[in-house]
């Protein structure tokens, strides 16, 4: 587990203040159309590799494709928001920063939210997309994703490895959120810290995705068997409420023999990469860049 620089005070103000002046009607009742509105509005940022509007297994899907795009890998991206918010317009920012570092095409999809669509409706259009998206490119194919995105992308490896869909090349989590149940000891002593993520509302969000019929603690990916999975690089904020389930996941799947690595930055809150503005997101990308060239085969 490395520790990143330290953190720009002057940046991490700027960004602090903007999410307490979107999110301050959060907590008061704020409907979910609302919020939905917000975050993609929240999360909005340059747009430095060209991106075109795609579809992927029947899903909407955008892909970003730098200039000069190498063709030996692909990106497969599941955006975070708790599923229920995030879109291919509040992560538009990200996946465009993540093509231009890596020189690799970078698709998202739109999968099925929640309350509409309950578990197992994002984890089965993850399964598609990457099906589709293995059936088009021979290239090696990286499943990266945030929050709960980094959920889905851990479990779409899981049920990759399990079934007859290829071998993803690599995976990278970035604040993998994989313990619905919460119970690692950061959701305790970061809850004042983490600036975006708060307990209740991750709370809030699990049941709302799994239904009352399902035990958060049963849809943890903590428990999940790790071996024979590729390589995995993890992204978390020592600040961040779900740095712990970063932390086990490195220790577990290290314990089963997959090479896993972990990048905790001080001070750092809940997927701080969304954020251009910070200094830390734009070398945790790069640390993510160098991540990902480690998975691919050596470009000729």
């Amino acid at each position: 587990m490395a520790a990143a620089d330290k953190l720009d005070p002057m940046a991490y103000a700027r960004i602090a203040e903007r999410i307490r002046t979107v999110t301050a009607g959060w907590a008061k009742g704020a409907k979910l159309p609302q919020i939905r509105a917000e975050f993609d509005e929240l999360l909005t940022g340059p747009v430095p590799a060209p991106i075109e509007n795609a579809h992927l297994a029947g899903l909407p899907a955008i892909t970003a494709r730098p200039s000069h795009s190498r063709t030996d890998g692909h990106i497969l991206f599941l955006h975070g928001g708790g599923f229920q918010i995030g879109s291919l317009v509040s992560h538009r920012s990200l996946v465009s920063r993540l093509a231009e570092a890596t020189r690799l095409p970078v698709t998202a999809i739109a999968y099925r939210l929640a309350p509409e669509h309950r578990f197992p409706a994002a984890i089965e259009d993850c399964v598609a997309a990457y099906r589709a998206l293995s059936e088009a490119t021979p290239a090696g194919i990286v499943i990266a994703g945030d929050s709960a995105g980094g959920h889905l992308a851990l479990d779409l490896a899981v049920k990759a490895r399990d079934t007859s869909l290829p071998r993803p090349a690599g995976l990278v989590l970035i604040s993998p959120w994989l313990d619905l149940a919460l119970r690692g000891e950061s959701y305790v002593t970061r809850a004042d810290a983490d600036i975006f993520s708060k307990v209740p509302q991750l709370k809030a969000m699990a049941r709302t995705y799994l239904g009352r019929d399902i035990d958060p603690a049963s849809a943890s990916l903590l428990d999940a068997p790790l071996t024979g999975l590729p390589p995995i690089h993890i992204e978390a904020g020592d600040a961040d409420i779900t740095r712990d389930d970063a932390v086990t996941l490195q220790a577990r799947a290290t314990a089963a023999g997959v090479a896993c690595t972990l990048r905790v930055w001080p001070g750092m809150f809940h997927h701080f990469q969304v954020f251009a503005d910070l200094p830390e997101a734009t070398r945790s990308i790069a640390g993510i860049a160098a991540a990902v060239e480690s998975m691919l085969p050596p470009s000729r």
